[in-house]
Formats: structure tokens, C-alpha cells, sequence
């Protein structure tokens, strides 16, 4: 399905989609996006599961390299898991009428997540020096609940972020999550709350514009 907001186009996939072809897509639309042929997109997709690894991702950290396909994703981070039950969405917007700020971009995706979070009264936070989304659990836990991976090309964005709706968090365990070994991950089922995926992509939707607003014009 898609569908345009203002200067946005969305793309919403109910269907697994794989994580090459996903790739492929994202290197195509970056380049028409350089080029002025095609519009900022977000895509919002689940993949089969499989883990990626970023650009600071340590061999010592994939722990069963036999659980899951492993994907080298070219995006800042390091090892990650996406898998069905959890809401991905690569974001390719032109930095260069955005303010040429890639530090500020992580931050509205971290901005937006929470934002989304809140429609669920999730209060979902920020930690110094560990980019993401987390959820105070109390007595010193803090679990993750949102991953944000990032690569700027001329000054165009793609990858993005992916929050745990209802995935197996079992499948975590073939790796460290993002270097984290000493706080676990959650999703929004296992906080209790069995929220649908349409429901996550209508509240990713309304949230856009907080945090996003509308780029300079060309």
C-alpha cells in the first residue's frame, strides 16, 4: 500500500518482505531522492527473521551464527535482530533541506518513537551514549524497545528504526543486542499491551508531523 501526506510518501508492506530486496529498494529510491525523481519515503515493513550487522558490529557479540541469516547492513550500529512482530520503518528523507544535521536526524527518530510510544502511555526513553529506546522496568532494569540504525548518502538518509510490537524475543538470543549485555529487550505485548500492527503504523503516522514538520522548500 501506498499512499502520499504532504510531501511524503508511505509505503506500508503487510506481507514479509526480505531483507536484500529491501536493501535493493532503499539504494534505488536514495539515488532518485539525490536526484530529485522521487519523493522523501517511509516504509513500513516486517522482515523474516534475520540479523544485521552495523558498521561497529563485533564478530564476539554474534553468539549462534547458525540461529539466523546475517546481513551486513552498511548502517551505523552494531548487531541487531528484526524478525515478524516487529514494526520496521526505513526512513529516507533529503537532510539537505532538513538542516544537514545527521545528529539531529537520530534524535527525531528517537523523538518519534517516543512520541508513538506515548498513544500506548508508554513512556519510552532516551540513554545517554546508547542511541535507541528504552523502558524503565524498575529495580534497575531498563529493557529496549526501540533500535535506530542510520546511513546518510549525499546528504539522504535511509535505514531507520524498528520497534518491538509482538516479536519472539527469544530470537534475541543468537547475539548481543547493539553491545548491550547487561539490560534485556522488550515489545509492547510483553509490556502487557496487545496493540495491532495497523494500530503501530497509525500512530507513527499522527506523530510524523510533531517531530518531522515539513522540510525546506526545493
Amino acid at each position: 500500500m501506498i499512499n502520499e501526506t504532504d510531501s511524503i510518501e508511505w509505503r506500508i508492506s503487510d506481507e514479509l518482505v526480505e531483507y536484500e530486496d529491501a536493501r535493493a529498494f532503499m539504494e534505488e529510491r536514495v539515488a532518485q531522492i539525490v536526484d530529485g525523481k522521487a519523493p522523501e519515503t517511509v516504509w513500513l515493513l516486517e522482515h523474516p527473521p534475520l540479523y544485521t550487522a552495523g558498521t561497529s558490529a563485533d564478530p564476539l557479540e554474534l553468539v549462534d551464527k547458525e540461529k539466523f541469516p546475517v546481513f551486513d547492513a552498511g548502517r551505523g550500529g552494531r548487531y541487531t535482530y528484526h524478525g515478524p512482530g516487529q514494526r520496521i520503518a526505513y526512513v529516507m528523507l533529503d537532510l539537505r533541506r532538513r538542516g544537514k544535521d545527521v545528529r539531529a536526524h537520530v534524535r527525531n527518530l528517537e523523538a518519534w518513537v517516543i512520541a508513538a510510544l506515548g498513544r500506548f502511555n508508554i513512556h519510552g526513553e532516551r540513554r545517554e551514549g546508547r542511541v535507541g529506546i528504552w523502558v524503565d522496568q524498575g529495580d534497575g532494569q531498563e529493557d529496549k524497545i526501540g533500535a535506530i540504525g542510520v546511513r546518510v548518502r549525499h546528504w539522504v538518509t535511509f535505514h531507520g528504526i524498528s520497534l518491538n510490537v509482538e516479536p519472539d524475543l527469544s530470537h534475541y538470543d543468537g547475539i548481543v543486542p547493539c553491545g548491550i549485555a547487561d539490560q534485556g529487550v522488550t515489545s509492547l505485548i510483553d509490556l502487557g499491551l496487545p496493540v495491532s500492527m495497523a494500530e503501530v503504523d497509525s500512530a507513527l503516522q499522527e506523530t510524523w508531523a510533531e517531530v518531522f514538520g515539513e522540510p525546506d522548500k526545493a
